[in-house]
């Protein structure tokens, strides 16, 4: 059922600016894309709504073809250049969904694209791409970042005279994302209170929040940004639009050093308010979405879900929507998630433990140390010169975070602790 109000002007928003969407651009994407994208389910999520006592709905953009989101605006770009675009091909930079798009609309409209992506993408969206572009798409892996990728992505393309097509930072692309925006009005039976959406570079977010502005004013918009790299939030802070000299690349479709120009500007004017998930956090809700409702996310998907927590009681009795931005997850990279998120809960910890050199010191370790719900699941002995205390790098998984108190005292009290890992990042990641 639509809702949406009598549609106001423009004009206020349009000053000061080069760029604004239209509800009729967004409009008009959204014809274009009929029978190419997915009218994806905004889906009543029973277990979210019972814990905050709230309606909390699933925009689930995980079912899309390509898994994501990021075809909208991509294969929107792409149908809309000039045949004479069109013929010398495209290229863009991605860390993966966005490649992903970008190869499918190759391939649909039999364009050639040229696809650099960082070196450490999933091979899992690596295979993706080549799989939806065949024989119209080249990959090319360069750089650590997506930041690296795109600076290699725009020689080339200067180069040989091609579109670049910007995974966020394009009217086009904005215009494109902004259609799931129109399909959730639609779907919903209810205005909506809150919309929580994730944001990387910023082109899902320019183009939702604009249509939701306008048609939906009402509606509280809220930003989710992973900890690490927090750009939109660290560029409202400082009032301009400015780059972070160090992300954290674990969630790897939200994690830029800067969001996009057009972008920033938009979002400033629209967002209402900018929450920072940590990674641990993300984890956890990576694992407790498939665990308990069998649906399966990236790391930057989980993120609107992963910040409901912070929200707590200001949910209760709302209606709530989350957008899942796509479900692109490499299962090699489960026993990271599952390493981060026991990490975040505080059910795993690391220590140097400084054994006794005699007989049945680890015995007693076992035994008088850990509790009975406490299991070692990483030990690595250095036997050295002293003649009194062996080093060894030991983790212990917990049932409860509530028992790391009491293991610490024990150990102290029986003169087995050394050091704690947890807390000394740099010495951290170098033993473990």
């Amino acid at each position: 059922m639509k809702i949406y109000p009598e549609r106001t002007s423009f004009s206020f928003y349009l000053s000061n600016m080069t760029y604004f969407p239209t509800i009729e651009a967004i409009e008009a994407a959204a014809q274009k894309l009929s029978g190419i994208v997915q009218k994806t389910l905004l889906m009543h999520n029973l277990l979210g709504s019972e814990k905050y006592g709230a309606n909390i709905f699933f925009k689930r953009e995980d079912l899309q073809v390509v898994r994501s989101y990021k075809l909208r605006g991509a294969y929107y770009k792409i149908s809309t250049l000039s045949e004479s675009e069109k013929s010398k091909g495209v290229v863009c930079a991605s860390a993966g969904n966005h490649a992903q798009g970008v190869a499918y609309a190759c391939r649909r409209l039999g364009i050639k694209g040229t696809i650099f992506m960082p070196l450490p993408t999933p091979k899992q969206k690596v295979n993706q791409v080549a799989f939806f572009g065949k024989e119209w798409v080249e990959i090319i892996l360069e750089g650590d970042t997506f930041d690296d990728a795109y600076a290699s992505a725009q020689k080339f393309c200067d180069a040989g005279n091609q579109v670049f097509v910007h995974p966020f930072d394009d009217p086009r692309i904005i215009e494109g994302q902004g259609t799931v925006a129109l399909e959730i009005l639609e779907q919903s039976e209810s205005p909506i209170d809150i919309l929580l959406l994730p944001v990387g570079g910023g082109g899902l977010a320019a183009g939702v929040s604009t249509v939701f502005k306008l048609l939906s004013p009402n509606t509280q918009i809220i930003a989710v940004e992973p900890l690490g790299a927090a750009s939109l939030k660290n560029a409202l802070e400082k009032g301009e639009n400015c780059s972070l000299e160090h992300i954290d690349k674990f969630v790897d479709g939200a994690a830029v050093k800067s969001i996009g120009n057009l972008n920033f500007e938009i979002c400033r004017r629209n967002i209402d308010r900018v929450l920072t998930v940590a990674e641990g956090k993300v984890c956890s809700t990576i694992l407790e979405l498939y665990n308990l409702d069998a649906i399966v996310v990236e790391p930057a998907g989980a993120l609107s879900i992963a910040a409901l927590e912070q929200l707590g009681t200001e949910l209760k009795g709302k209606n709530v929507v989350c957008i899942i931005s796509g479900s692109n997850n490499d299962i090699s990279r489960t026993e990271e998630i599952r390493e981060r998120s026991l990490l975040h809960e505080g059910l795993k910890h690391y220590f140097i433990v400084r054994f006794p050199q005699r007989a049945g010191a680890l015995k007693e370790f076992v035994a008088d140390v850990l509790g009975p719900n406490d299991d070692i699941v990483h030990f690595e002995y250095s036997k050295k010169t002293s003649r009194e205390k062996g080093p060894a790098l030991v983790g212990i998984e917990l049932k409860h975070k509530d028992d790391f108190e009491p293991l610490l005292n024990r150990m102290k009290a029986k003169q087995f602790f050394g050091e704690y890992l947890n807390d000394n990042p740099e010495l951290f990641g170098y033993l473990v």
